[in-house]
């Protein structure tokens, strides 16, 4: 299956070394700091699944959070396109609720957040290599959206190796690496395979550690709360000059 072609924007993909690594609280305070910028922030996520059932269909808190930190002013429906009750990769919920992904839609739906923001800030689901429908994984519609990409990576064992696959797949399909976030990081618990991860991951993947993000308990995405540390340390990134590619 062939992608449609997306149109060349400003803006970040948020990309993940995994499920549930803290993409969607990065992406949503990048883009809650870029409209304290006065500018006007398009947020996007092309596939949720796992979503609740609510009276205007399927709602992804993902996507709520994500509208709300951007002062997003078009629906839930356009920020997500393609949504899914099974919590699974796309592919796998193509099978289960039997419906197929609908590629041309997440274009026309991405093409419409390009023409009315200043910038976009473009979430993936899972791991870069999560397959979306036959032959299209997330790296696919990464390399469509042609974005630097910010890696979201997990603070402990483990990291390094998911890290550099990661970032290895995105600049195998031509991405530039803006630079990797260590999101939940905990200095004063961190044993040395903790501790050492982000100086290896930056020189054998010779990539920047943008930010070591520590777990804040005032930031809570299904709850739609993002905490002033949160936004604290993550606005030490210049943000401006990395959606300008």
């Amino acid at each position: 299956m062939k992608l449609p072609d997306l149109p060349r924007h400003s803006g970040v993909f948020v990309a993940g070394t995994d499920t549930g690594v803290g993409k969607t609280l990065v992406a949503g305070a990048i883009a809650r700091l870029l409209r304290r910028e006065g500018r006007r922030v398009g947020v996007f996520k092309p596939v949720a699944t796992g979503c609740r059932h609510d009276r205007e269909g399927l709602v992804s808190s993902d996507a709520e959070f994500l509208a709300w930190c951007a002062d997003c002013e078009y629906p839930l429906s356009v920020v997500t396109p393609v949504t899914y009750a099974t919590p699974a990769a796309p592919a796998a919920c193509e099978l289960v609720e039997r419906r197929a992904v609908d590629l041309e839609h997440i274009a026309n739906m991405y093409q419409y957040v390009c023409s009315v923001s200043d910038v976009v800030v473009v979430e993936g689901i899972g791991g870069v290599r999560v397959p979306i429908s036959q032959g299209v994984e997330v790296l696919d519609l990464a390399a469509a959206m042609r974005l630097p990409v910010v890696v979201v990576a997990r603070p402990n064992l483990g990291t390094i190796n998911h890290t550099l696959l990661t970032v290895g797949a995105l600049r195998g399909a031509g991405l530039k690496v803006a630079g990797v976030v260590v999101s939940g990081y905990n200095a004063e618990t961190a044993d040395a395979a903790v501790e050492m991860a982000p100086e290896i991951i930056a020189e054998y993947g010779d990539v920047k550690i943008l930010s070591l993000l520590p777990y804040d308990p005032e930031s809570n995405v299904e709850a739609g709360r993002l905490g002033a540390g949160t936004l604290e340390v993550l606005d030490q990134v210049d943000w401006a000059r990395i959606v300008q590619g």
